[in-house]
């Protein structure tokens, strides 16, 4: 089959565009800005912005823009984030040898700005080539990167879509399928303070107390699906200060939530275990001066979407026209997908080639995005 002639060029000045427009977790307004303007002028598309600043914090909101198709299908929409990580202020993009990266000094910002520019190339191939289609929406969100509070504060009344693409992954050949669930955990471990020097026997070292829990708590890689990370600690305020305050902070991700939650409680356990051996047989609490306090808050929900879903289906199928071999993978990280199938919207992650994500050397090669951007325009063409 022919294929469609993507504008290689125009896609990488898209990319460059917007990687130059910082845009760090809740200031994504300027960005937010650029894609209104860019689709003011392309005709039959209707932007939204929901109202979900107020609930985010971000300089805007989620953006929803809808594309009137030319034929009688069910919508489908296609999920980039807005956000970048810090470093990603005063990006500096260098394209050279057809990879793009940054100077070394910031991150690239592909995660997930190389999404918006395949999204945007895709419009612009539909218009060029006359292509049939049915009504696409496409769903920009904010703050992803600090714990995916666009998708989470998302109105979806507003949109008329029930299936969809989240554009946020690495390998171009992975359709992500399978993503865990999350919670985090916060634990403060209450010791009694007292001088060092003078009277160390009066105190009770909540550092002490927090590093005997933290020797016996469950961490790394617990089981084929199951991770526990313990990823800040704060405590002690002088050396020559008895530390009567340590706070705990982590996280516990599995593809079965049985699982994640014994983990989590057995880590937890671990501290107020501590805390008891302080005073064995006795009820732990500010009385005794040894006590433990924890909250757990559901960072994102499990992820599975069966391999005869929808949008499962017409990837794959999409994939074997293109004659590319594309593959069903589960991965250890959340996305916005994972929200958006908790509110009812079937979702699948593509992979779109960004390496290194999150650190300075971060990139990536143009040829992968203009695969991307070929895959979803056959998904847009194959959607019944």
């Amino acid at each position: 089959m022919d294929k469609i002639r993507i504008n290689s060029d125009r896609l990488a000045d898209t990319f460059l565009n917007l990687v130059s427009i910082d845009s760090p977790s809740r200031h994504e307004g300027r960005v937010a800005r650029w894609l209104k303007d860019w689709f003011r002028d392309f005709p039959g598309a209707v932007v939204t912005e929901d109202g979900s600043a107020m609930e985010t914090g971000s300089e805007t909101g989620n953006l929803v823009v809808k594309i009137k198709g030319n034929k009688d299908r069910p919508p489908v929409f296609f999920n980039a984030h807005m956000d970048t990580v810090e470093p990603g202020t005063g990006i500096k993009p260098v394209f050279s040898g057809g990879v793009f990266r940054s100077d070394g000094t910031t991150v690239l910002g592909g995660d997930d700005k190389a999404a918006i520019a395949i999204l945007l190339e895709a419009a612009s191939c539909i218009r060029e080539n006359r292509l049939d289609f049915g009504p696409i929406e496409m769903v920009f969100t904010t703050c992803e990167e600090i714990g995916l509070l666009g998708a989470k504060a998302l109105d979806t009344s507003i949109l008329n879509s029930r299936y969809g693409y989240a554009l946020d992954s690495t390998d171009p050949d992975a359709v992500i399928n399978r993503a865990p669930a999350a919670v985090r955990f916060t634990i403060e471990v209450h010791g009694r303070s007292a001088h060092a020097g003078i009277n160390p026997e009066k105190g009770i070292s909540a550092i002490k107390m927090a590093a005997d829990a933290i020797s016996r708590a469950p961490q790394g890689r617990i089981d084929q699906d199951t991770t526990c990370n313990i990823g800040i600690i704060q405590g002690g305020t002088a050396t020559n200060i008895i530390p009567d305050l340590v706070v705990v902070e982590g996280e516990v991700r599995s593809h079965d939530e049985n699982r994640l939650k014994k983990i989590q409680d057995e880590l937890i356990g671990c501290f107020y275990g501590a805390a008891e051996a302080f005073h064995p047989g006795e009820k732990t609490g500010p009385e005794n001066g040894a006590f433990v306090t924890s909250t757990v808050q559901d960072d994102y929900p499990l992820m599975n979407v069966p391999p005869d879903n929808p949008v499962v289906a017409t990837v794959l199928r999409a994939g074997e026209r293109l004659e590319r071999n594309l593959r069903l993978e589960k991965t250890g990280g959340g996305s916005d997908a994972n929200i958006f199938n908790r509110k009812g919207l079937a979702t699948v992650i593509l992979g779109i080639g960004m390496q290194k994500v999150h650190t300075t050397e971060e990139f990536i090669r143009l040829s992968d995005m203009v695969d991307s951007c070929r895959l979803v325009l056959e998904i847009i063409q194959c959607w019944k």
